[in-house]
């Protein structure tokens, strides 16, 4: 008997709007105490949303007010910039390994 495929968890992207595997995605995290940031692991705890590692779904995603929505809090202007200039050293990073 062949062994059974492992099942690859989905999630949608708050800016597109695409179902992708889980492991491609970003995670934004509200922590308990209130903090947005974003989570490369996965893993820290609070409630989340899964955004695609582009700036411009990022950016749709604040725009549209669906990480508002998502994370059940309000997010200002001062959240947004620091979420947008961390995505965009997480991409310089990810485009700096071979």
């Amino acid at each position: 008997m062949p062994p059974k495929p492992r099942k690859i968890p989905m999630r949608m992207c708050v800016g597109c709007r695409e179902m992708k595997p889980k492991k491609e995605l970003l995670r934004v995290v509200r922590s308990p105490e209130g903090r947005v940031s974003l989570d490369e692991t996965g893993k820290k705890p609070g409630r989340g949303a899964y955004c695609c590692y582009n700036a411009e779904c990022l950016r749709r995603a604040l725009k549209q007010g669906q990480l508002d929505r998502q994370l059940e809090v309000r997010l200002g202007e001062e959240v947004n910039a620091q979420l947008t200039q961390t995505m965009q050293q997480l991409l310089a990073s990810r485009e700096a390994q071979p």
